[in-house]
């Protein structure tokens, strides 16, 4: 009796020890191959800066496919991991069916896919955001990629690689306690804010913006240099007029002091809205003067327009049907529809890049290291200038034999060590801010100003992403936020879009046929063992006892 008490005394003490020993230590152990729910020193960096509660709400709850049901078990299982680096971390899975109105007024458009389950098609609705809320802030998260995909499986399959770098980002942003500045350069006959509003509100979201105008320099040049170089990034939007020597020297001197540049550049004049209302447009080239500030890069724009067979479409009108107008939407080769590289941060998994009369760019070699981002397919053509572009040529049936001069540049990315274009010329004016070389500086430069163009409905800007003429969905606002993301990433934030999963998927068109099969296995077959295990055992029972 005495033994038996105290067995159960050293059970009770052990058990005693053991509770406290858990509620002390935490871990959490990954055994994927891929290590998907081990947090990166990025990540785990800005978490552990959280000092407040951060509540992360994220509207995949309720009743929907088991597709999104994965996606939310890995969204789940993501979170609590940030929530186990940092007990600040609150998770909420919230049902967004009654709130659907609000939720589409913060910005959380839904997402309408289609779903097959025992063999049919059917459509689903669901919100894969998550909202962030932090010391009065918020921000929102979107769970699935905008990429074009194969199939709905490799969409589950970005969307999951992506957790941590969306989530991460969202964070830092919103956690951020100084804001980096962009400025819109103006001055030189750059984009309408308007043209630009559907890009730049997303920036200044995250960053503050402000206009800055090169005007100033013809009077004050040391000034507003000086004014610029407190600036973190600086955008140049489609420029039509030339630069001054003073206006290039500011920008050379901005670079060579620290700061990044982000240019979307038209080396030919050609515009497609004086083209649709006269049918008919001269193509020149055009002067900004800018020449040599980007060949002492290593960066050439030439004045060619280029043709792709792989091109965006246009709506025209091709006849009517009583008083009705038809439109008919048509492949426009001027319009290349490009693609990003996979294989940098910026461009992998991005939505096709819509360009404009965009202009080939040339590589020159110098000891600053360039990254292709943008390319054209290898259908293209090369189109001389100054010409006449006619949109009748659209109703022309393409020569494939045309099409043959390769794939083109359209933009780049320039890291390194920039060197001044002024470090053995006259300078235009006298500062003491000047600098020969830049140390480790970041440039991206795109051959078309009308990138980051979106149009105008009804006297408001449309989104970017989207035609509306044709509901053709692009990847340029993506492409251009990227960018800048990029641009100003001193954490290596960016890197983390480079992170690669592998996915086991059901495939479900085997499922459904061999559904009988699995079905039987897993119900029926148990149900057999159980009943011949119980027949065994009743008859060793009667013959061992009987």
């Amino acid at each position: 009796m005495n033994k038996n008490i105290k067995n159960i005394v050293f059970i009770s003490i052990g058990l005693f020890v053991l509770n406290l020993i858990n509620q002390s230590f935490y871990k959490r152990f990954d055994l994927t191959a891929d290590k998907r729910y081990t947090l990166s020193k990025i990540t785990n960096s800005i978490i552990n800066n959280i000092d407040k509660p951060l509540f992360i709400t994220v509207y995949l709850e309720g009743n929907f496919p088991s597709e999104f049901k994965r996606l939310q078990i890995e969204t789940k299982q993501y979170l609590e991991e940030l929530s186990a680096e940092n007990s600040n971390v609150k998770i909420h899975f919230e049902n967004p069916d009654h709130q659907r109105e609000n939720l589409i007024k913060k910005g959380m458009m839904p997402s309408q896919l289609t779903v097959e389950e025992d063999g049919k098609l059917s459509e689903a609705i669901i919100f894969p955001w998550a909202e962030i809320s932090y010391k009065n802030k918020t921000q929102i998260v979107s769970l699935l990629p905008t990429a074009i995909v194969a199939s709905q499986e490799e969409q589950f399959q970005k969307a999951i690689e992506n957790l941590e770098y969306s989530f991460s980002n969202a964070i830092n942003s919103i956690c951020q306690k100084i804001q980096k500045s962009v400025a819109i350069i103006t001055g030189n006959g750059e984009l309408a804010d308007i043209y630009q509003y559907s890009f730049l509100s997303e920036v200044a979201k995250k960053y503050k913006l402000a206009k800055f105008t090169l005007d100033s320099v013809a009077t004050n040049p040391q000034q507003t240099l000086q004014d610029l170089t407190s600036i973190d990034l600086a955008i140049i939007a489609k420029p039509t007029q030339k630069f001054t020597a003073k206006e290039k020297f500011t920008l050379d001197q901005f670079i060579t002091n620290g700061g990044k540049t982000l240019w979307m550049l038209d080396n030919v004049q050609a515009d497609q809205d004086s083209l649709l209302s006269s049918g008919k447009m001269l193509a020149f080239p055009r002067d900004l003067n800018l020449t040599d500030l980007l060949f002492s890069y290593g960066i050439r724009i030439n004045t060619t327009l280029i043709k792709d067979l792989y091109a965006a479409k246009i709506a025209l009108a091709t006849g009517t049907v009583g008083n009705q107008t038809q439109f008919q939407n048509l492949d426009w080769f001027y319009h290349p529809l490009v693609n990003g590289n996979p294989n940098h941060t910026i461009t992998k998994n991005l939505t096709p890049v819509r360009l404009q009369f965009a202009n080939q760019i040339d590589i020159l070699k110098n000891n600053i290291k360039k990254t292709p981002l943008l390319m054209s397919s290898p259908l293209t053509q090369k189109i001389g200038t100054p010409n006449f572009i006619e949109l009748q040529s659209i109703s022309e049936e393409p020569k494939e034999e045309d099409y043959t001069s390769g794939n083109q540049l359209f933009a780049a990315l320039l890291e390194g060590n920039f060197k001044s274009a002024y470090k053995s010329r006259i300078k235009p004016f006298k500062t003491s801010l000047f600098k020969e070389n830049a140390t480790g500086n970041k440039m991206i430069v795109i051959s078309d100003g009308d990138v980051g163009k979106n149009q105008i409905l009804k006297g408001k800007p449309t989104n970017l992403s989207r035609d509306k003429w044709t509901n053709e969905e692009f990847g340029n606002k993506e492409f251009l936020l990227n960018s800048i993301d990029y641009l100003l990433d001193d954490v290596g934030l960016m890197q983390l879009r480079n992170k690669t999963l592998k996915v086991n998927m059901l495939d479900k068109k085997k499922a459904f046929k061999e559904r009988v099969f699995w079905q039987f296995l897993n119900v029926g077959l148990p149900i057999i063992l159980l009943f011949v295990f119980g027949f065994i055992f009743n008859f060793l029972r009667k013959k061992k006892y009987s």
